[in-house]
């Protein structure tokens, strides 16, 4: 398979987490990471009736922080939310300090700036346009994970590196801090009081509540009308064919579900689990959790081997239209016969070694599985650190993937022609 690559015009362009969705006017609404201290993420749209991209903003401006000088809101780690004409997201950072290995929010900023004052909850309104800072997040952290109740207009979200929840009222605009929910999470000792976040949250519409899963494989429930999250007993994600982790290491998301949404006809959440590639239903009310299938590579179910980005994939995706989930996964690559090895283990999210990048389906109504194969660019180079999708209406796929643009490797828009489309 083939992908089309696109360049934005933001040439610092680097790796993006989730943040790329197709909203309701059929435009796919994306944002490019920084690392840069003079530079924030940007804040883009892609229109498909006219192959045309046009830029939103640079989210430092966006938060009203343009004027400070301090570490920048250098991403948004969380996929666009669409509530009665608005598109909700929020922002996280991007430039990091590596302690021990491990990616850590600064605590000693170079010289001249102030450290990361804490991410924002935004609204884009999709009529007028305009971007709106519904919030600064106390406590400065980043936002790593969130999903919306569309229709109770509630936000809920999970800061980074300490882990607290949090939950926002997009009407009354009250804010509620839960606390932490998994030790130190990512700013702990290894060893000791770390544990990898989970990075994506799903609301049951029925009822309201927000589940979340954290590394030693617990499921937790928010209800948003008592404020209380709770643990569900007898159930959990601590399953042999996952394989088995230490939840106080870093360089796996351990017992985490990567990747999981809500289901609206089956009344149930399907989800990923990051390093093994195993999809599963998830029953909330039942409290039952049922294996379905590997959706990993072809070459990866072969030989057995995991995922090697050590997290995991977030090109996860649902399409309600042929009711197909989409994966963009890894694909163990083969020099003269022999299997390519990586990193036996890494500190952080990040490849361990080269993958192809592999385009996986699977139509959930009479669970059949296919592995389209490989996706290379047309000079023959392979999208890498793929960890976003947007379905489009008009039969392609999008993610954001690693490119080279002017002899530089950057991170930017691509698009795959869609095989069920």
């Amino acid at each position: 398979m083939e992908a089309e690559k696109y360049f934005s015009g933001f040439h610092l362009a680097h790796d993006t987490y989730n943040a790329i969705t197709r909203a309701s006017d059929g435009n796919i609404y994306y944002i490019l990471s920084s690392e840069s201290l003079e530079r924030g993420g940007q804040f883009y749209v892609y229109k498909p009736g006219e192959d045309k991209i046009e830029f939103l903003g640079d989210l430092t401006e966006l938060c009203g922080e343009q004027h400070l000088k301090a570490v920048p809101q250098g991403k948004s780690h969380v996929e666009f939310y669409e509530s009665k004409g608005k598109l909700y997201f929020s922002t996280h950072v991007g430039f990091y300090e590596l302690i021990d290995g491990m990616d850590r929010l600064p605590e000693n900023p170079p010289a001249g700036y102030e450290k990361y004052p804490g991410g924002h909850i935004l609204s884009y309104d999709l009529h007028t346009k305009e971007v709106n800072d519904l919030l600064l997040v106390p406590g400065g952290e980043g936002v790593v994970s969130m999903t919306m109740d569309r229709e109770r207009g509630q936000i809920y979200g999970i800061t980074w590196p300490t882990g607290r929840f949090f939950h926002y009222d997009t009407e009354t605009h009250a804010f509620h801090d839960l606390g932490l929910i998994s030790a130190l999470g990512e700013a702990g000792k290894s060893g000791k009081d770390f544990r990898t976040l989970c990075r994506s949250l799903f609301v049951d519409p029925r009822d309201g509540k927000a589940y979340f899963s954290t590394a030693e494989g617990g499921i937790y429930s928010y209800d948003f009308q008592q404020k209380a999250i709770s643990l569900l007993e007898g159930v959990n994600l601590r399953l042999d064919y996952f394989g088995q982790y230490d939840p106080c290491r870093p360089g796996s998301m351990a017992y985490n579900w990567r990747k999981v949404f809500w289901h609206d006809g089956e009344k149930v959440a399907f989800g990923v689990h990051g390093n093994s590639g195993y999809l599963f239903r998830f029953d909330p009310l039942k409290r039952n959790i049922e294996i379905l299938e590997r959706i990993v590579s072809g070459p990866s179910r072969s030989s057995g081997m995991f995922d090697l980005f050590s997290y995991g994939y977030l090109g996860f995706g649902h399409c309600e239209e042929n009711d197909t989930i989409y994966y963009l996964t890894g694909g163990p690559i083969y020099e003269d016969g022999k299997l390519v090895r990586g990193l036996e283990k890494i500190a952080k999210g990040a490849a361990k070694g080269l993958e192809n990048l592999h385009l996986v389906t699977y139509q959930i109504s009479d669970q059949h599985y296919i592995d389209h194969g490989p996706v290379f660019y047309a000079d023959g180079g392979i999208p890498t650190y793929v960890n976003s999708i947007a379905l489009g209406k008009n039969g392609y796929i999008y993610t954001l993937a690693r490119m080279e643009h002017n002899g530089k490797i950057i991170q930017d828009l691509i698009k795959i022609k869609d095989p069920q489309g």
